[in-house]
């Protein structure tokens, strides 16, 4: 009996070694398939939740014109008032639509510098110190220098005009 007891035991420990190699051959698959499906989770799931645009011409917006400004020399003039002398000293931009108005303006400066004097000339103090009076001067003075340079020329196109210096003495 003593014979039959050893191969008995033997016999029994012999399918539980491969049970317990199978039950960590299970793990390792488990294991090794979990980190799978967390790579393609971290690889994938980003690309459904924020999908690319279709083409890169739609993934940007069109870059904005990049502005065209001719700085004048600052002007100063009389202004119109009683008792004693008072002066206004005025430093602009203009914006232009493109370099082909620049070159134009530069040309006629003098006329275009002429027409500023005139109508600079005709204010008093009291109407340019407050942002409204700034507002409506600046107004004025686009459409002044907008008036076409010369008969069948077109207007010249200056959409704003921004004050650099302004001092009223």
């Amino acid at each position: 009996m003593a014979t039959s007891t050893p191969v008995a035991t033997a016999a029994s420990a012999a399918p539980s070694a491969p049970r317990r190699s199978s039950k960590l051959l299970i793990g390792v698959v488990i294991a090794v398939g979990l980190a799978a499906a967390s790579a393609a989770a971290y690889t994938f799931i980003p690309r459904f939740m924020n999908p690319a645009p279709a083409s890169a011409e739609h993934a940007k917006p069109p870059a904005p014109e990049k502005p065209i400004f001719l700085t004048l020399e600052p002007i100063t003039v009389n202004l119109q008032s009683e008792g004693r002398a008072r002066f206004l000293q005025i430093g602009m931009a203009l914006r232009l639509p493109d370099e082909q108005t620049k070159a134009q303006i530069v040309e006629f400066m003098p006329e275009l510098r002429s027409r500023l004097l005139m109508l600079l000339s005709n204010r008093t103090p009291d109407t340019l110190v407050t942002p409204e009076g700034k507002a409506k001067l600046a107004e004025e003075i686009r459409t002044t220098l907008n008036t076409p340079l010369g008969v069948g020329q077109p207007a010249l196109g200056i959409s704003n005009v921004s004050f650099n210096t302004f001092v009223v003495q």
